[in-house]
């Protein structure tokens, strides 16, 4: 009897987005990566903190505001000492924050590198005739969907269109043209394998 191997997906983007800036020292418009390093200003009751970034060719600094004259009754302690101590997983996250970079400098550049761990869910291999992948993100990505199942299964982007075409493939949410979106945090993308000459090929590069 066919079953669907239901596999979990964590995604986890490999290189955070870096502004595009004018650099004054440079004189020219250049791609700023984050030092990982917060700056904390503290004026009386009023803190100030920045994520530091540095020009890829010169070093030169920018600084992506994070607090502006915060009251520091205001700001949890526990995340006050995290900014205070450089926390890595902190910085991570206002690194990967692409909507608040676009928000102070408008262009930021984005890159599609992501690393994918699988984790079987459920169902078994050796009887599969469908796949049903769940979707994991740490961070946003600019990964289109389409790109990422093809690296991942072992196909081609057009195959999965013919897929999606004769409803063999769905995704939930979205649905239609979901293929050429970003892949988001909680997707799940049903495919129907019976009938399939690459069936088993697929299944196991699916993993789990």
């Amino acid at each position: 009897m066919f079953s669907t191997l239901r596999i979990h997906w964590a995604i986890t983007p490999a290189i955070a987005p870096q502004p595009l800036i004018n650099c004054n020292r440079c004189g020219d418009v250049k791609a700023y990566r984050s030092s990982g390093k917060f700056r904390v200003n503290a004026n009386g009751k009023r803190i100030d903190v920045w994520l530091v970034y540095r020009c890829v060719d010169c070093d030169n600094s920018w600084n992506f505001s994070i607090f502006e004259r915060r009251n520091r009754r205001d700001i949890d302690p526990a995340l006050l000492r995290a900014l205070e101590s450089n926390d890595p997983a902190l910085a991570r996250r206002h690194a990967f924050d692409i909507v608040a970079l676009r928000n102070q400098v408008g262009r930021v550049e984005p890159f599609a590198d992501v690393a994918v761990h699988k984790r079987l869910v459920g169902g078994a291999r050796e009887s599969a005739a469908a796949l049903e992948l769940q979707l994991g993100l740490d961070m946003p990505t600019s990964l289109r969907l389409d790109r990422l199942l093809a690296n991942e299964l072992g196909i081609s982007r057009s195959r999965l269109q013919v897929l999606e075409e004769r409803r063999l493939l769905a995704v939930d949410p979205d649905g239609a043209k979901a293929l050429r979106k970003p892949a988001r945090q909680g997707m799940t993308i049903r495919i129907d394998l019976a009938g399939e000459p690459d069936r088993e090929a697929i299944i196991r590069a699916a993993g789990g």
